[in-house]
This record gives structure tokens, C-alpha cells and sequence, in this order.
């Protein structure tokens, strides 16, 4: 009698074990289990410790509540100004409601993926590729927006989005090569266009100043001389300025240069009246022509015939 008592003890412990363990679930920290009963869902979400179910009635889910980083697999498209790009980027999500993660949804993951690379495509369509490579702040930001706001629908938030690279074509890349070295170039020849007129403003205060004082430029000159010679150079060429000699021999009291004689004007032609000319001109027709016609024969006067008087 007694061993049949140990007995069934023994066996109802057994099964009281049995039961316990199939019963019995671990939710971590990080973890929220939904329990579903005959295949509906059990109000409530089990927190993280020590959990008891009823052994083929209910089954737990356990829901991973991390952030979930999810790579985006690169997506071409062209942009908005015609040009090719390959772009690929990065979502960081994770679950805030974990019945509907598993209700709403068939795989959470995978539609967070299909939908994150949907709209990448969608923004390289809507943006321009100097938006895609120096406004990458506005673009995340877009990308946030069109994901979150399904994926709240299914529990699921959307932390961050992030545009990890984006691919040009060779010939884009030199294209682009060739427009930053000539930005380069023009603020170069700006910046030696600015040196030089700063350069020439000084050069005229210091001409100036020498003008003022002749002696400065002598000094000037020996400074030059110095800087050469320190070099130790076989030739030395010395240039003598022009201003140099005028103030030696200024200093000296010499003669100043003669000026050259200069050729005295001719008189202008005399001008003759009207009839004065046209006799000289005559005159200087006839000059040298022989008259071959004689002296001139003039008739005698008639003498009045006394008689007749």
C-alpha cells in the first residue's frame, strides 16, 4: 500500500516536473513575449523575467527589441539633372509595439527593407547630385519620414536613416575633377591678381618716398648689391638707374646738357593780290621768248596842206 502511495507521488511529481518545464519560458531584458491562446492573441505583453504558459494551449513569441541595423543594398537611379548614380545606404529601427510587429506583418524585417529601398529610389529620382553629395542631412531626413510612417503601422520606429556612399561614372568623376581644379585656378590668379595690386601700391608709396629723398634709392641700390654678392656668384651685373646719374651730377655742380640747336622756321610764301599775280605770272610766261616781229612801223603824222588851211 504504501509503495503504490510513493509510487503515484513519484509519477504525479514527475508529471507536476513535466508540466512545469514545458510551461515554464525565459523572457529576457531585451525581449517581450506575446502570447497567443487557441490561435488568438492574449491581451498584454509578458515582460522580461520568469513566465508560465499552459502547455498546448498557449504558445509564446519572443520579440526582439534592439535597434536593428539593416543595411540598404545599393540602388541606381538617375537624379533629377540626368545623371547616373549608384547609392546605398543604412536604417537603424526597432520594434515598439511587439503584438503588432507579429500581427500586422508578416516579416517586419524584410518589409522594412523592401520599403527603405523603394523610397531610396524615390529620393535619387527627386533629388539633384549636388544634393546627393553635400546635402546628405536633408536627404536623411526624407528618407526617415517616408519609412516611419508605415512602419509605425506595423509597431516598428524608425530611429535613423543614413546614406552610406554614392557611386558616380568615371567620366562624371573627371568632369568633376576638371571643374574643381579650374574653381582652384580662378581663386589662384584671384589671389596673385590682389597680391599684385597690393604689391603695386606699396611700390608707388616707396617711388614717392624716394622721389622725396634721392638718397634713399642710392641705398637702395647698395642693399641690392649686398643680397647679390652674398651669393658668391662669378658675375656680378650691376644696373645703374638713369635717376642715380642725375643725382650725382646734380651733387657734383656740373653743367647741365645742351640742349641742340634747333632749325629756324622758314618764312611763309608772300602772298600777292589777284592782279599782281596774274602780271607776274605773265611776265614769267614771256621771259625768254625772242620777238621775231620788228620794231613796230608807226605811221607819220599827215602835215596839214598849208593851202588847204
Amino acid at each position: 500500500m504504501i509503495q503504490e502511495v510513493l509510487i503515484a507521488v513519484v509519477g504525479a511529481g514527475a508529471a507536476i516536473a513535466v508540466y512545469a518545464g514545458a510551461a515554464a519560458r525565459v523572457v529576457k531584458q531585451y525581449e517581450r513575449g506575446v502570447v497567443f491562446r487557441f490561435g488568438r492573441l492574449v491581451e498584454g505583453v509578458r515582460q522580461p523575467g520568469f513566465q508560465m504558459i499552459v502547455p498546448m494551449v498557449e504558445h509564446m513569441h519572443k520579440v526582439n527589441m534592439q535597434i536593428v541595423t539593416m543595411p540598404v543594398p545599393a540602388q541606381e537611379g538617375i537624379t533629377r539633372d540626368n545623371v547616373t548614380v549608384r547609392v546605398d545606404a543604412v536604417v537603424y529601427f526597432k520594434v515598439v509595439d511587439a503584438a503588432d510587429a507579429l500581427v500586422r506583418v508578416e516579416d517586419y524585417k524584410f518589409a522594412v527593407s523592401q520599403m527603405a529601398q523603394t523610397s531610396l529610389r524615390s529620393i535619387i529620382g527627386k533629388s539633384d547630385l549636388d544634393d546627393l553629395l553635400s546635402n546628405r542631412e536633408k536627404l536623411n531626413q526624407g528618407l526617415e519620414l517616408m519609412l516611419d510612417s508605415p512602419a509605425m503601422g506595423w509597431g516598428v520606429a524608425i530611429d535613423r536613416v543614413e546614406i552610406k556612399d554614392v557611386s558616380l561614372p568615371e567620366t562624371m568623376k573627371r568632369s568633376m575633377a576638371r571643374q574643381a581644379e579650374a574653381d582652384r585656378e580662378r581663386r589662384a590668379r584671384v589671389i596673385n591678381a590682389d597680391a599684385e595690386l597690393q604689391a603695386s601700391k606699396k611700390l608707388a608709396e616707396a617711388a614717392r618716398q624716394m622721389e622725396d629723398t634721392p638718397s634713399a634709392l642710392q641705398l637702395r641700390l647698395l642693399q641690392t648689391v649686398m643680397a647679390v654678392s652674398a651669393e658668391k656668384n662669378s658675375t656680378l651685373v650691376l644696373p645703374i638707374p638713369v635717376e642715380l646719374l642725375r643725382f650725382l651730377e646734380r651733387a657734383g655742380g656740373g653743367p647741365e646738357p645742351a640742349e641742340p640747336p634747333r632749325a629756324r622756321p622758314k618764312p611763309p610764301p608772300a602772298v600777292l593780290p589777284p592782279s599782281d599775280a596774274y602780271l607776274k605770272g605773265a611776265a614769267d610766261a614771256t621771259e625768254g621768248v625772242e620777238d621775231l616781229t620788228g620794231a613796230s612801223v608807226e605811221p607819220a603824222p599827215r602835215e596839214d596842206d598849208g593851202a588847204g588851211s
